[in-house]
């Protein structure tokens, strides 16, 4: 998805997780996703992703895989984000198969910490979904985890 021309913060609350989304966007990329408990008053709520995910989450199978992304992670949890970004929509992975996805070994204790870490601070839940990973943890708010599994039919 091209969001190119768009920049800035943009939120709405949405209904089928009974809070906001907020999605933070520059040089045309996704730098973050957020759950606000209340939409942001500086925030504009005119964007096609939100759209988008407001779509998906009332079923609408759309994986969100198009979407430019910008990372501003440490190169170890990179790997361990791009992973998880080809877990397809509707499956899961548990913590130690995303681990050896990402190339690393799920006997490692230093490793399944990196992955565990990545998760935990991934910057944007949702398109690079932890919802999609059975055991966490999450950078995803329960509820909003539920709702998005419930979407996916998982």
């Amino acid at each position: 998805m091209d969001t190119t021309g768009s920049a800035g913060v943009f939120a709405r609350d949405v209904a089928a997780i009974d809070r906001a989304i907020a999605i933070g966007v520059a040089a045309g990329r996704v730098i973050s996703v957020s759950f606000p408990a209340e939409t942001p008053d500086d925030a504009s709520d005119d964007h096609e992703l939100l759209d988008r995910i407001e779509a998906s989450l009332e079923g609408e199978a759309d994986a969100l895989d198009d979407v430019a992304v910008a990372l501003t992670v440490p190169t170890d949890q990179r790997a361990v984000l791009d992973a998880l970004g080809e877990i397809p929509r509707g499956e899961t992975v548990s913590v130690s198969r995303l681990t050896r996805l990402a190339g690393l070994d799920d006997n490692d204790p230093d490793d399944l910490a990196l992955v565990t870490t990545a998760l935990d601070e991934n910057p944007v839940p949702l398109l690079l979904p932890d919802h999609r990973v059975d055991g966490g943890p999450y950078a995803t708010p329960a509820g909003v985890r539920d709702a998005l599994r419930r979407a996916e039919g998982i």
